[in-house]
């Protein structure tokens, strides 16, 4: 190996276009460098810290009525998923604050105040919608609210006591015009409990998947373009199936783990009785971004 070949070896900065060139329009080619430096290693274990004094608050906003003249149907069974989420984020440690539809000025009030406190002996943040969503927002009480506006004041600049720390997004609402059609698999599925028998109905419009910065997750319940379906006495079945595996494995598993799980639960759901008969026998697929940079755990807090 020569001398320059050995010190590319060790690690440097390595150029990935060919220098400075005018071309035939006037224009630069500006050549751009990809930092690399294998000597520093990163840790596939490291976790974020959740030891502080607090779990952190968790804000849940349900809404069930619209404003006539949005033309948005009640979504019956939505108290049942609030509910269930009171329990099971109270049991992993939060403190929960849950409000029923609120117009959007009052909701980004309450998001804007608890953006602004301190967070600074807290473990980390969550905030669910239970609502209508389309594009890229989600309906309040009169009125549709950008998601973006949402993450954008819990971002560094505007929220320091959360910075490094795990700000956590639950969106339950429907994300597109497409039923998601079932298929037949080869491999034999879990065992599960047939939930009780109820009408389906689903959430209208559609949201676009959004990433939100470093230590953001968004958790959808449904992939984008399709339905996300919701049962009119058990609620729907991303938080029931949320639920459900938050109390068992919460405290133990890691959150992207078992968010593939709810993601692998509610898959195996099919509409059985709906009022739109196109939409029985169809299915269903949750999704989440994570922009999460280390190992997240809710390990139960000694007391």
């Amino acid at each position: 190996m020569s001398g320059a070949e050995g010190r590319r070896a060790t690690g440097h900065a390595q150029l990935d276009s060919r220098p400075t060139v005018t071309t035939t329009d006037g224009n630069q080619n500006i050549t751009e460098v990809d930092a690399l430096d294998v000597r520093q290693t990163l840790d596939p274990a490291v976790q974020y810290k959740m030891s502080h004094q607090r779990r952190g608050t968790a804000l849940i906003f349900n809404h069930e009525h619209f404003f006539w003249h949005l033309k948005l149907t009640d979504r019956r069974g939505t108290l049942a998923d609030r509910n269930n989420l009171k329990r099971s984020l109270t049991d992993l440690g939060f403190e929960v604050r849950h409000f029923d539809d609120l117009k959007a000025e009052d909701v980004l009030q309450k998001i804007s105040e608890a953006s602004k406190d301190d967070h600074s002996n807290a473990d980390c943040f969550v905030c669910v919608f239970l609502s209508h969503g389309e594009n890229d927002h989600v309906y309040a009480y009169d009125t549709y609210i950008k998601i973006e506006t949402i993450t954008d004041m819990f971002r560094g600049d505007k929220c320091q006591s959360l910075v490094g720390k795990p700000k956590i997004f639950i969106i339950q609402a429907c994300r597109g015009d497409k039923h998601d059609d079932p298929v037949i698999v080869q491999d034999s599925l879990d065992g599960s409990d047939k939930s009780i028998v109820n009408e389906t109905e689903v959430d209208a419009a559609g949201i676009y998947t959004l990433p939100a910065g470093a230590d953001f997750i968004m958790c959808y319940s449904v992939a984008q373009g399709y339905f996300s379906h919701r049962e009119t006495v058990n609620g729907s079945w991303y938080i029931q199936d949320l639920c459900e595996l938050l109390r068992k494995h919460g405290s133990s598993l890691e959150f992207t783990e078992l968010l593939t799980l709810v993601n692998r639960k509610v898959s195996y759901r099919k509409v059985d009785m709906c009022r739109d008969i196109n939409a029985i026998g169809k299915k269903q697929i949750p999704c989440f971004a994570s922009m999460l940079t280390k190992k997240l755990y809710f390990h139960p807090k000694s007391k």
